[in-house]
């Protein structure tokens, strides 16, 4: 299974095995990825977790897709 994460084009840390640091530089470039992707992703609690995944990969696909800022991209971590 291959898992995705969003991150920024600048951003020097794996966001799968560094994400302290990661999330660091984000907050200190003033991205602010993780409330970005909370704003985009249509989750709810009444979604089975399955679900839930399915709608962040959405919402990272579709940042990716539309990079209004041109900072952003997708990274991936086979599990």
């Amino acid at each position: 299974m291959i898992e995705h994460m969003l991150t920024t084009v600048d951003n020097p840390f794996d966001p799968f095995t560094h994400f302290d640091e990661w999330y660091h530089f984000d907050a200190q470039s003033g991205y602010d990825t993780p409330s970005l992707l909370g704003r985009v992703a249509i989750t709810s609690n009444e979604l089975s977790e399955a679900d839930q995944s399915i709608a962040i990969e959405r919402a990272i696909e579709e940042i990716v897709r539309e990079n209004v800022s041109g900072m952003h991209k997708m990274v991936e971590e086979k599990r």
